[in-house]
């Protein structure tokens, strides 16, 4: 038998804190060997190691496994260190304030988004999200937002590689979604009803960095009856303004989008 080298090993240990990242708060080692097409003998190795350093943590009673102290404290510790989470604090408090919805900053990471920052409505019928997992860009406002403004060879790859879908109105057609892509680069914005959480609406605006790549999302997003076509309209403009300071911030001189045109009707239509 071969042995791994360093660096297939070290793959094998990433793939499998990332499956925390993507799936259920805990798993056993059978099921992570499936997923990763692993012996349960690899596995078993990987996850004692991981154990030993407090990045996972082993139920006693279920005998699964669970992220531990370690990767909660490296998490936190990424977010302090993040300029995009830094530099969005004050347009998500004035977007808080002004729509009195949830709302949420996402960043591109590979295979999707996460969430890294959230001001959770003070309405009794709120919307929270989690942060740190990672949603695909298909599904969502702020998904869609970052997906539109990818690299075309990028998106196109999103685009081939399957629509998976996470509720009834979930994009699933990519000749449908890439229409609708290309409409959110018209209008700089994306919106979404019941797409990622089948009672959730939501409207997104891009971020970019400095060197003009799509770095993240600004979002509202709320209970889907309260997020309608009108709250779309009255805050879809405070919205692109939030997102366009935090991409000022980051450095990016240049516009968030093709052009300033209203909402499609298409858009408007699924929210």
């Amino acid at each position: 038998m071969t042995t791994p080298s360093g660096t297939e090993t070290a793959g094998r240990v990433i793939d499998v804190l990332l499956l925390f990242t993507d799936g259920p708060d805990e798993l056993g080692v059978s099921q992570i060997a499936r997923e990763l097409d692993l012996s349960k003998a690899v596995v078993h190795r990987i996850l004692q190691t991981l154990t030993s350093r407090g990045m996972i943590t082993l139920d006693p009673e279920s005998r699964r496994y669970r992220l531990g102290s370690t990767t909660a404290a490296l998490g936190a510790r990424a977010l302090r260190g993040l300029d995009l989470r830094s530099a969005a604090a004050g347009p998500l408090d004035r977007l808080h304030r002004t729509t009195g919805e949830t709302v949420t900053l996402s960043t591109a990471v590979p295979g999707g988004r996460v969430y890294i920052e959230q001001i959770v409505s003070t309405q009794e019928v709120k919307m929270t999200v989690e942060l740190g997992r990672r949603f695909p860009l298909h599904a969502g406002s702020s998904g869609k937002c970052i997906l539109a403004f990818l690299p075309e060879a990028e998106r196109e790859a999103v685009l081939g590689a399957g629509l998976d879908a996470l509720t009834t109105t979930t994009p699933t057609d990519p000749e449908a979604l890439r229409a609708e892509l290309a409409e959110i680069r018209a209008c700089g914005f994306a919106a979404s009803a019941g797409e990622r959480q089948a009672d959730a609406g939501s409207v997104a605006a891009p971020v970019f960095g400095l060197d003009g790549e799509v770095r993240g999302a600004v979002s509202v997003c709320g209970p889907r009856w309260r997020v309608t076509s009108e709250f779309v309209h009255d805050y879809a403009g405070g919205v692109v303004e939030a997102a366009a300071e935090v991409s000022t911030a980051l450095g990016w001189a240049g516009p968030a989008s093709e052009s300033r045109a209203p909402l499609p009707a298409t858009t408007q239509g699924r929210t």
